[in-house]
């Protein structure tokens, strides 16, 4: 049964997981204020390719349970993706075989198989319908759903924790967790990305080459997503102009129409890397409850409503 939540919430982070935690604290009957530092399209996941898959998040078990109740939530948007922006949409997990993908999410992803070798020539993959969600439309309408249910955005930089002045407060600031805690764990892991004239591809391709290296390609709306990059502890926002020439080299070895396809733009994102999510429960004086949920590496989207869910229950009491 969902708990209720009365009284005020203050959720600080605007991304998909500080939207996406608000929008269930009030759908479940709380008063919620949102304080975000940039605007939803300018935040770090606005920049993200946006598949769901676990990806670079511990603790394992819990990731896969988070993982899979958002998965059954983008299920049901996919219905709308001209609204959502979430598509169920079918693609190759490269260098996977299909006893590694595990039986926790073989279970919920009847489509599973291996990929034919013209599906992906390199081999071995596995050939799986997975949401694909596209940020630049997702995140405005996780923002309207949230005024919808009667919550607030407000542009605000918080520098302590004791300026957050309500009942409850929900920290989702990701990478800004390590000055506002403060916790040093946290730190960045640097994608570059680079968007390019979608040349006629339907399916995604994520691949990891004999050097370790990592393509990705994903077609959205009007553009195809191409990747990418995790270079760890990389404070620079600025895309770098050979990485980008090498995600492309790479991604057009898995998709040789790419090669010629016109760039229209360069993206950075810093994902907000920890050894494990923290999502848990603290006090904050005068009795206030403070629940933290932020560190979830490269698999924000993917967790966001299992995460969202357990941290209104926390959030309940």
């Amino acid at each position: 049964m969902e708990s209720e939540v009365d009284g005020d919430v203050l959720v600080i982070g605007g991304g998909v997981v500080g939207l996406t935690t608000a929008v269930v604290l009030a759908e479940r009957g709380a008063r919620v204020r949102v304080w975000t530092r940039d605007p939803v399209e300018r935040t770090t996941s606005a920049v993200a390719g946006a598949l769901w898959w676990p990806y670079r998040i511990e603790p394992v078990a819990s990731a896969r349970a988070w993982a899979l109740r958002s998965l059954e939530v983008y299920e049901e948007l996919a219905a709308r993706p001209d609204v959502t922006g979430v598509r169920m949409v079918e693609g190759v997990l490269g260098e996977t075989a299909l006893d590694e993908v595990g039986a926790w999410a073989a279970a919920r992803l009847p489509g599973l198989r291996l990929a034919t070798a013209r599906e992906y020539p390199a081999g071995p993959g596995v050939w799986a319908r997975l949401p694909l969600i596209d940020m630049p439309a997702h995140l405005p309408w996780l923002r309207e759903r949230l005024l919808a249910a009667g919550g607030v955005v407000e542009a605000r930089t918080v520098a302590d924790l004791a300026e957050a002045e309500a009942p409850v407060v929900v920290n989702c600031t990701g990478l800004g967790a390590r000055e506002l805690v403060p916790d040093p764990g946290v730190r960045p892991v640097r994608g570059q990305l680079v968007v390019v004239e979608n040349p006629g591809i339907r399916t995604w391709t994520v691949s990891t080459g004999a050097d370790g290296a990592m393509a990705y390609l994903f077609p959205q709306p009007g553009r195809l997503v191409l990747g990418g990059t995790a270079e760890e502890d990389s404070w620079s926002a600025e895309p770098d102009p050979a990485v980008a020439e090498a995600i492309v080299r790479r991604c057009a070895a898995l998709r040789p129409e790419i090669a010629g396809a016109r760039v229209l733009e360069h993206r950075v994102g810093l994902r907000p890397s920890r050894g494990t999510v923290r999502l848990e429960r603290a006090a904050l004086p005068g009795g206030r409850r403070l629940v933290h949920n932020y560190g979830h590496g490269g698999a924000g989207v993917t967790v966001a409503w299992g995460c969202a869910e357990e941290a209104a229950a926390l959030a309940a009491g």
